[in-house]
C-alpha cells in the first residue's frame, strides 16, 4: 500500500507544481508596461533612447535593434483620488488596498497597503516640485524607482505604493 501511496505522490506533486506555475505564468503575461507616462499592452514596441523595446509581462525587454523615436506620443490620463492626481502608473491606497492608476482608471493590485491608509492629504499650497529637469505641480505624483512619491506644496512625499 505504501508503495503505491509513493508511486502516486510524485506525478500528484508535479501536476500540481504544473499548474500552479501556469496560472501564475497565465496572470503575469497580461501585465501591462509604462513608459513615459504612456501605458502600453504586453506585446507593444516602444522606441526609448534610440532603442527599440517589447513590452514583456510587465517589462520592457530590448530588442538589439536602433529605432527612431516617433514625434506625436498620447499621455495616458492620470487619476484622482483624494484631490490628488495620480500618474499612469503611479499607486493609492484606497480602503487598505493598493491600486494603480492605468490610464485614468483605478485598478485593484490585490496587495494590502504598507502604511495602511495614512491620512494623506492634498497640499493647499501650490509650490511645484522639480524632477529631473521637468516641473510638477503640486498634488501630482511620479513613479521613482518603484515607489509612488507626491509633490506636496513643493516637497517630495513617499507615499510608500509600489508603481511602474
Amino acid at each position: 500500500m505504501k508503495s503505491i501511496l509513493r508511486s502516486l505522490a510524485l506525478p500528484l506533486g508535479a501536476a500540481l507544481f504544473g499548474a500552479l506555475t501556469c496560472a501564475g505564468a497565465a496572470q503575469a503575461a497580461n501585465d501591462h508596461c509604462f513608459y513615459k507616462g504612456t501605458m502600453s499592452s504586453d506585446g507593444a514596441m516602444s522606441c526609448q533612447t534610440g532603442a527599440q523595446f517589447r513590452c514583456k509581462d510587465g517589462d520592457w525587454k530590448a530588442t538589439g535593434l536602433p529605432c527612431t523615436p516617433e514625434e506625436k506620443v498620447a499621455a495616458s490620463k492620470p487619476c484622482t483620488f483624494s484631490g490628488i492626481s495620480y500618474s499612469t502608473g503611479a499607486a493609492s491606497c484606497q480602503s487598505g488596498t493598493q491600486f494603480r492608476c492605468e490610464d485614468g482608471a483605478w485598478t485593484s493590485l490585490a496587495v494590502p497597503c504598507t502604511v495602511g491608509d495614512s491620512p494623506i492629504r492634498a497640499a493647499t499650497g501650490d509650490r511645484t516640485c522639480m524632477y529631473e529637469g521637468a516641473t510638477v505641480a503640486s498634488n501630482s505624483t511620479i513613479c521613482k524607482s518603484g515607489s509612488t512619491f507626491l509633490c506636496s506644496d513643493g516637497e517630495w512625499v513617499n507615499l510608500g505604493t509600489q508603481c511602474r
